[in-house]
């Protein structure tokens, strides 16, 4: 028994390191995996965002925050709802129904506010601006060809359609006859969905429109118009935004933040896409792919050869064009005088997040 005795006492004081150091990677792992376990409910664990669409181009970003997995990311399950438009997204954003809606900032939406129903702008979702104008004035071919048009001021008396009454087309056709000493009252406007001036123009229904992408690609292909002004009509309008519904935004900030940063990868890639006007930049593919997919024009090449639209990547709206097209609504008795822009507007999410994130540079 003694020999064994010795081997047993040699064998620990041989190996005693390498056990020591056995012992504590298994406490080490264990410690790992316990840590693991706890935190594993609230990594995997997501939360549903409903948000309300109304299918248009610059609803890109949610796709591609979706497809690319930002939304993922954060821990967040998007849930799509599409709207014919953004008018009728007003009263399930006021109601919670949808927790975040993306559409224009028109009259109805500064109604709603000073009725009680509250919701706050809180991002850029496409902006007009100098190579980026994709919403302007289109006038019909024949009537250039003609002479009958020339410039601006000959719009006087000719029939204009815009979207809606109170709409941000209303107010960049006034900014269009503005800049001719024109007044609004100086044409005949009516109101016509994009897809349905299409038809207006071809039967001599309509003059001119003020249109948006890709139905102003489509126009222009179709040799129905031609544009309007050599010069951008409305520099910088906010034409598109980010809304998020009261309840969402004061109750589940934690979550509104998180669905901004995934945002603004968003905005971010889409940047990346765009060379010298157009989607000519290195991810432009992915841009015509998604919008294909998800919107209801299908052939890609009206999405590689349309006007895109700037959106400020860090969120940025422009309060300028909002008071100035405010202005404009309360001007024609479309809103009362006891609203503002800064009633509304509501930066902080995009702030926040534009903080975690680095400084955008194109292509990194």
């Amino acid at each position: 028994m003694q020999p064994l005795q010795v081997i047993v006492v040699n064998l620990s004081v041989t190996n005693r390191r390498e056990v020591l150091v056995n012992s504590l990677r298994s406490i080490c792992l264990l410690a790992w995996f316990g840590v693991a376990a706890a935190l594993t409910p609230e990594v995997r664990a997501t939360e549903t965002v409903t948000l309300g669409l109304p299918s248009t181009a610059s609803d890109v970003f949610f796709f591609l925050a979706k497809d690319k997995g930002y939304f993922q990311s954060e821990g967040i399950d998007v849930q799509f709802k599409h709207f014919p438009s953004a008018a009728q997204m007003i009263a399930p954003l006021g109601t919670g129904e949808l927790d975040v809606a993306a559409g224009t900032v028109a009259a109805g939406l500064y109604n709603a506010v000073e009725r009680g129903i509250k919701m706050r702008i809180v991002a850029d979702k496409g902006s007009v601006a100098p190579g980026f104008e994709w919403s302007t004035l289109l006038v019909r071919k024949e009537l250039v060809q003609s002479g009958r048009y020339k410039s601006l001021a000959d719009l006087k008396g000719m029939t204009v359609a815009t979207a809606s009454k109170g709409a941000g087309s209303e107010s960049s056709l006034n900014e269009a006859l503005k800049k001719s000493g024109l007044k609004f009252t100086d044409v005949n406007v009516v109101y016509l969905g994009f897809s349905a001036m299409y038809a207006a123009l071809a039967n001599k229904g309509i003059d001119a429109c003020v249109s948006a992408e890709p139905t102003q690609t489509q126009l222009l292909r179709a040799g129905l118009v031609e544009r309007g002004a050599p010069d951008i009509v409305y520099p910088g309008q906010q034409a598109a935004v980010v809304l998020y519904s009261e309840s969402f935004a004061q109750k589940k900030p934690p979550l509104a933040k998180k669905f901004m940063l995934a945002y603004l990868r968003a905005t971010r890639f889409y940047n990346d896409s765009l060379a010298d006007g157009s989607m000519a930049g290195p991810k432009a593919s992915e841009i015509v792919s998604l919008l294909t997919k998800y919107t209801d024009i299908k052939d890609p090449t009206i999405y590689e050869t349309m006007t895109p639209f700037a959106v400020d990547p860090d969120g940025k709206i422009n309060l300028v064009t909002l008071r100035n097209d405010l202005q404009f609504y309360q001007g024609r008795q479309l809103v009362g005088h006891n609203i503002t822009v800064e009633a509304v507007v509501d930066m902080s999410f995009a702030e926040e997040a534009a903080k975690e994130l680095d400084p955008y540079k194109r292509g990194r």
